[in-house]
């Protein structure tokens, strides 16, 4: 059952959503070539227990670190290695913050370098269709309105959208209902309502949309090793329209 947050709880999760967006910004500067990915979880670790967080990816289901580091052809909850990253990589920084109870959730791609053309492509394709799919979030509108608009654009920008993985509900749980697609027809599915929390965090493929999980059971990537790239936010849907709550507020 999807849950309504009451505006206590919701002023509950800012924190963590706050805290989940400051990290995003705190890392962006250690990602550059020469960098691996064990190197990112530990600074993200560090950074989340020190300003009063819990990573909610460690041990989740058992997932062996602190944040998802997804490069290139990895779609999703790629797990850190001691793999550098290379100039013109991209890469996917995934963090859930824990603070009270409360989750958190939010990530972004990254440039490692010099983007080449087709990693700027996809990245800047999803991100404009994360943003395409927050802006027709408001109470009446429906969940297959957010997967149409991203869909529509991102196909029309000749990328695929992943079908397996989604957006979700989120608060106590990491988890929750409802489920998020980033594809979809307009005027189908749950009817957004006030108080709904979740994430719309679509991943589009500058290739063909089929994915694969790997031997760890938690790494997926393209089938066709096609570059992906992602971005996420937390969000709530207000009177007219919706508050993204995974912003920083560093200052």
């Amino acid at each position: 059952m999807t849950q309504i947050k009451t505006p206590q709880e919701i002023e509950q999760m800012r924190p963590a959503c706050h805290h989940a967006a400051n990290t995003l910004v705190m890392i962006e500067e250690y990602i550059k070539p020469g960098v691996t990915t064990n190197e990112i979880n530990e600074i993200v670790h560090d950074y989340t227990i020190q300003h009063g967080g819990i990573p909610a990816p460690l041990n989740y289901h058992g997932f062996p670190k602190s944040v998802c580091t997804s490069v290139n052809h990895v779609v999703c909850h790629g797990i850190p290695c001691d793999k550098k990253l290379k100039d013109g990589d991209i890469i996917n920084v995934d963090v859930t913050t824990i603070i009270n109870g409360w989750h958190g959730d939010t990530s972004k791609t990254f440039y490692v370098g010099e983007p080449k053309i087709r990693a700027e492509k996809v990245t800047e394709v999803a991100r404009k269709a994360l943003e395409l799919g927050i802006s027709v979030v408001k109470p009446g509108a429906t969940l297959g309105d957010i997967g149409h608009v991203i869909q529509q654009y991102a196909e029309a920008e000749k990328c695929s959208v992943v079908r397996e993985y989604c957006g979700h509900g989120i608060g106590r749980v990491f988890h929750e209902e409802p489920q998020i697609l980033h594809y979809g027809k307009p005027n189908t599915g749950l009817i957004l309502k006030k108080g709904m929390v979740f994430t719309i965090e679509p991943m589009v493929n500058i290739g063909r949309a089929a994915v694969k999980v790997l031997g760890d059971k938690w790494t997926v990537v393209t089938r066709d090793k096609s570059l992906s790239a992602q971005f996420e936010h937390t969000m709530v849907v207000t009177d007219d329209g919706v508050e993204i709550l995974t912003l920083p507020n560093l200052l």
